[in-house]
């Protein structure tokens, strides 16, 4: 069963990644915010994931591109999983101090440039809408 369910958010993120204008999708432990998954942004780390769906770093001259582009505002995976872990803590705190029976179902930071969409946790079917399913 745990199995089935690992497939059902692969196979969701396969298609979410497959979205016009998604740049990346990054799969973070619950308990560390390490990297478990990623895709899009490629990562300068010199310890490369083995379940990663990028190629392996400093394979190429092109050490200051990122997908193809310079990185003006583009980051490593490991940069943006530790940004969002942050944001995710401090979501979480904040949730908190509100209500301690309450948790954080989705985050979604929306800037001039770019939006990440954060739903810790997700382990459960989502319906068309792209919103977790209750």
């Amino acid at each position: 069963m745990a199995q089935n369910s690992s497939d059902d958010t692969l196979s969701h993120l396969t298609r979410l990644s497959q979205k016009p204008g998604v740049q990346s999708t990054l799969i973070l432990s619950r308990e560390t915010g390490a990297i478990v998954r990623t895709s899009g942004l490629i990562s300068k780390s010199s310890s490369a994931n083995p379940n990663s769906t990028l190629p392996a770093s400093g394979e190429t001259a092109s050490d200051s591109y990122t997908n193809g582009r310079k990185e003006s505002g583009i980051h490593s995976a490991e940069d943006v999983a530790s940004l969002v872990w942050s944001f995710l803590k401090a979501a979480g705190s904040l949730v908190d101090e509100l209500d301690n029976d309450d948790e954080v179902k989705l985050l979604r930071l929306r800037t001039k440039k770019n939006e990440l969409v954060i739903v810790p946790g997700m382990s459960r079917s989502h319906n068309g809408s792209g919103y977790p399913a209750n």
